[in-house]
């Protein structure tokens, strides 16, 4: 595993998972939010982040976190391993809430900006009825040579960890 794309609805645990897997493996993190926003918070245009992200995929070592499934399949072409966090609404909203208190919103040290709004809420709740078929698409479309892991709970994450850790 050396180009990883991490993927999954906000408050799963895509940045935690990033900089775990980073330490383990010695991988460089890529937070997507983090390019797509510039220093006063104002969207990237999609050809520029998307140009962006043509251009760091490029890299032979990389672990790139977030979803923006506009772009998705840019990753999934070079990535060698996708992990997909497909965890239930409950724990994502929970997620949510740990980073908001953990935080107390704005920017984090790793390039997430912190923002619920009722939208994004509605997104969150709505993820796996409406974004998760998407992102399975591309992934499969563009990501036919890659190593598709999905882990579908909290219990899951920490163990694929620990066997990574164990090798």
């Amino acid at each position: 595993m050396k180009r990883i794309a991490i993927i999954g609805c906000g408050g799963a645990g895509k940045t935690v998972l990033a900089n775990r897997l980073a330490a383990l493996l010695n991988l460089p993190v890529i937070n997507l939010d983090a390019i797509y926003y510039d220093e006063n918070w104002r969207e990237k245009t999609t050809d520029e982040f998307a140009a962006i992200q043509r251009k760091m995929v490029t890299a032979d070592r990389w672990i790139i976190d977030g979803n923006h499934a506009s772009t998705l399949h840019i990753r999934a072409k070079r990535a060698d391993t996708v992990i997909f966090l497909d965890l239930p609404v409950r724990t994502c909203l929970w997620g949510v809430l740990q980073r908001r208190w953990r935080y107390r919103g704005g920017q984090h040290p790793h390039g997430v900006y912190d923002r619920i709004t009722l939208s994004f809420i509605r997104y969150v709740i709505g993820y796996r009825k409406t974004m998760r078929p998407r992102v399975a698409t591309i992934v499969r479309e563009h990501g036919q040579h890659t190593q598709c892991v999905t882990l579908t709970s909290r219990t899951q994450t920490e163990r694929f960890l620990q066997r990574l850790g164990a090798h």
